[in-house]
């Protein structure tokens, strides 16, 4: 069985969807719970009950408080490459970044930065597998599912500073959340 939950965060609109065996999908900060249902799985159930803990984690991470996410996770569909990249990030500690050769060099190849990067592209659970905290080598963010602006503020709400990466005012972020896709 397939079920969901809808749920506001300081964010936006987050959606998650799981299964029996754990979490399948983190939906990011949408403007709307319809945008959010929109993007989930046909047919499953929505079961809000079910996500109480992580709910309450995900709107204290959306809100700036240091998190973990220790949750269980279903990435059935997924190749063994994907589990072993989106794994490796999970190592990645809150307020941290590290780069994709990093991640690659942690799966035992480390030619492989770039098909790190596309693994993490079709990562599932953003935040839960912490994909915004990998970024190029020279520093720069590189790419993000949820977009450059999206990554930026994660790393903002996570503490993190760097030369590369441009930060906002408190003012232009809270309009940031209202102009999340």
């Amino acid at each position: 069985m397939i079920y969901f939950s809808v749920f506001l965060t300081a964010a936006g609109w987050v959606g998650l969807q799981a299964s029996s065996a754990g979490l399948q999908r983190v939906i990011l900060p949408r403007k709307s719970d319809s945008e959010v249902r929109k993007l989930l799985s046909a047919g499953a159930e929505e079961k809000p009950d079910a996500f109480t803990d992580i709910q309450e984690r995900l709107c204290a991470y959306f809100s700036g408080c240091r998190t973990v996410f220790p949750d269980k996770l279903d990435f059935s569909g997924a190749t063994d490459f994907q589990q072993e990249v989106w794994q490796a990030a999970r190592l990645i500690p809150y307020g941290v970044t590290q780069s994709y050769q990093w991640v690659a060099a942690q799966i035992g190849r480390p030619g492989a930065a770039r098909a790190v990067g596309n693994a993490l592209g079709k990562n599932p659970v953003p935040v839960i597998v912490p994909c915004h905290r990998v970024v190029a080598s020279n520093g720069e963010l590189g790419g993000f599912t949820g977009g450059i602006v999206l990554k930026k503020l994660l790393l903002r709400l996570e503490g993190h500073r760097t030369s590369k990466v441009a930060f906002y005012s408190s003012h232009q972020e809270s309009r940031l959340f209202e102009t999340l896709p």
